[in-house]
């Protein structure tokens, strides 16, 4: 069996590159159309595979909602699950599929991020004392 870090670094999109971007650009009535064109288990592979990454997590969310939970939970586990069920809530079915245009805003602090107190020159002063 694969730790998680072994299949994080071994996992590959299971569809073409364009697809997945063609997803992630869809508002919410283009996507069921795109997430249909693929099987039910290249489907349960994609969401799962969108799930690890963070910025694809709504998009993971959105398309587990079109999987079953069979699917999810035989390729994915207790992630399976969990995605499933986070698929099911009423809050991420309004949610929208992608997260492009709902970003929260990055904000940067203001405030110095550490203040340092005086470096005291000891070494030079023990230094005067034996030229003295």
């Amino acid at each position: 069996m694969f730790s998680s870090r072994d299949a994080f670094e071994n996992d590959f999109c299971p569809v073409r590159d364009e697809l997945l971007g063609e997803m992630y650009r869809a508002n919410a009535n283009g996507l069921p159309m795109l997430v249909e064109s693929v099987s039910a288990d290249v489907r349960a592979m994609l969401a799962l595979f969108c799930y690890r990454r963070s910025h694809l997590h709504a998009l993971a969310v959105a398309i587990a909602a079109s999987c079953t939970e069979r699917h999810l939970i035989q390729l994915g586990g207790r992630v399976g699950s969990t995605l499933y069920a986070l698929s099911r809530e009423p809050a991420a079915r309004s949610a929208p599929s992608s997260s492009y245009g709902h970003r929260k805003p990055i904000t940067l602090s203001t405030k110095p991020l550490s203040t340092f107190a005086p470096i005291e020159d000891e070494i030079d002063d023990e230094v005067e004392a034996v030229t003295a």
